[in-house]
């Protein structure tokens, strides 16, 4: 059996890091780590090829050579996976669809005739036995939730991973907070399901077997979901880090500011290697905070809660909600000072939009304000519901917004906010090659050809002669902003 899987293009996003990738010689911010999961739970004398799109074209040739061509993806992708669709239907070959964009969006894609909706793992073996029969039935969806403590190793020989800039394992899924606008708990529920220490060092082991030494994204989509269990891996970690050293990976992740209330967690994590974390602040606003139920930020000092992380020696990526109902036409600015104040560099700020199945979906829908689908992108600057601000005015203040922020002049001010607050922590790494002509790069493109020359060099400088411990965290947050200019100049 011949099984080809596809994971489509992913359009210019603050995620994308596409503008970064030439800095570095890379193809890819991260590799598809959900197609690489369920292509180790296919039968191991299957033959399978992965495409990713991302690095590299999908030939006719692949398409040809299959038996059956398996697609997955999240909202944002929709576009290149119906392209996708469509050859391979044109070839007549037999698609299966799975993943986030499926799972709550299936009936977008009447031409697809198989679906895996949510997660894959209890349905896998009626899947193969249907394939080998070849009566695919409609849909394949599991009566409850996984148990991931079975979820095999992904297949990482099926891709060459110096095409990544960072590599990607999971340790858990579900958040147990109840945000109105997330679509995660609708898929992976508000009870954390967690794979053992052994399991998930497993996979990092396999990873470094692969020869990889770079950064590892821990894609939960909040890390700390179980702060027990989590303890209990990164002590195991921590552990098994000192038998072989080839297990120092630079980790990143996402988790819920109640990290702050932790210390002895917040310091396990900066032991074993984590040097950022995104968390969802959304917004300043108290009102706005309450009106999406996100209870973890609330009542709290936001900006000392930021601080506190970045003293551990952690950067703050911060996500960021414009469009609540409770927002008023004061909010730009507020957002504006707060990232500021705040030191949060990396600030990827969004319209509200109503993603399927949510209960933000169900409320808007009861109010008739929904208008269309979502696109996932949160560049776009298009709303799919209808807002209490005026839409014109609500529009135009998120571009202005995002452009202000990135400028040369605030994004720069940005990080020198956050290096007078920030520890660099553990030894550092000597600078590579591919370290060393990013930086060398970064100078041409943006200290010479590009528009900020000025303000680029005024930073270099600052860093050199103040943050010279933390010069290379610097340099990188440079080049990043460079991505995030190009971005917010397409808003």
């Amino acid at each position: 059996m011949n099984i080809l899987l596809v994971y489509p293009a992913t359009p210019p996003t603050f995620w994308s890091f596409a503008h970064v990738m030439p800095f570095i010689s890379k193809k890819a911010a991260f590799p598809p780590l959900g197609l690489l999961t369920v292509a180790a739970m296919l039968p191991r004398d299957w033959s399978q090829r992965l495409v990713d799109l991302n690095v590299a074209r999908l030939r006719n040739a692949d398409i040809d050579w299959a038996d059956y061509v398996f697609i997955s993806g999240m909202i944002v992708h929709a576009d290149s996976a119906r392209q996708v669709i469509h050859r391979c239907l044109a070839r007549s070959k037999t698609v299966i669809a799975g993943g986030p964009l499926f799972t709550t969006g299936y009936e977008r894609f009447p031409e697809v005739r198989h679906f895996v909706l949510a997660e894959a793992e209890d349905v896998m073996p009626e899947l193969v036995d249907d394939l080998r029969s070849g009566r695919l039935k409609r849909f394949y969806r599991a009566p409850g939730r996984p148990d991931v403590t079975r979820t095999p190793i992904p297949r990482w020989d099926l891709i060459d991973p110096r095409h990544y800039a960072t590599m990607s394992v999971q340790f858990s899924r579900g958040c147990p907070f109840n945000c109105e606008f997330c679509d995660i708990i609708v898929m992976n529920g508000r009870v954390p399901r967690v794979k053992s220490p052994q399991q998930t060092i497993a996979e990092l082991e396999a990873l470094a077997a692969r020869g990889w030494t770079g950064a590892v994204f821990i894609v939960d989509d909040n890390f700390i979901g179980n702060k027990a269990r989590v303890k209990e891996f990164l002590r195991a970690y921590i552990a098994r880090r000192a038998q072989r050293p080839s297990l120092r990976f630079r980790f990143l992740t996402q988790v819920s500011l109640n990290i702050v209330d932790d210390p002895e967690l917040l310091d396990l994590m900066v032991r074993s290697g984590f040097k950022s974390v995104f968390i969802g602040i959304e917004s300043p606003d108290e009102s706005s905070l309450a009106e999406c139920a996100k209870v973890q930020n609330t009542r709290r000092d936001l900006v000392s809660a930021v601080r506190t992380v970045h003293r551990a020696g952690i950067e703050v990526m911060g996500g960021f909600i414009v469009g609540f109902d409770s927002d008023r036409s004061s909010i730009f600015e507020a957002q504006r000072r707060f990232i500021q104040e705040a030191g949060v560099v990396t600030a990827m700020v969004g319209l509200l939009t109503a993603l399927p199945e949510t209960r933000l979906w169900a409320r808007l829908k009861a109010e008739g304000r929904i208008l269309a689908h979502s696109t996932g992108n949160n560049l776009d600057a298009v709303l799919n519901f209808v807002p209490r601000l005026d839409r014109d005015m609500l529009v135009e203040g998120y571009r202005c917004l995002v452009k202000q922020l990135y400028s040369p002049r605030e994004y720069y001010r940005r990080i020198r906010t956050f290096l007078s607050e920030y520890r660099p922590v553990g030894p550092r790494s000597p600078l590579g090659r591919a370290e060393i002509m990013a930086f060398l790069r970064s100078i041409w493109v943006m200290g010479i050809a590009r528009r900020g020359r000025r303000e680029y060099w005024k930073f270099m400088v600052h860093a050199l002669l103040r943050h010279r411990a933390a010069f290379a965290e610097a340099m990188q947050l440079a080049i990043v902003g460079f991505h995030f200019r190009r971005v917010a100049a397409s808003i």
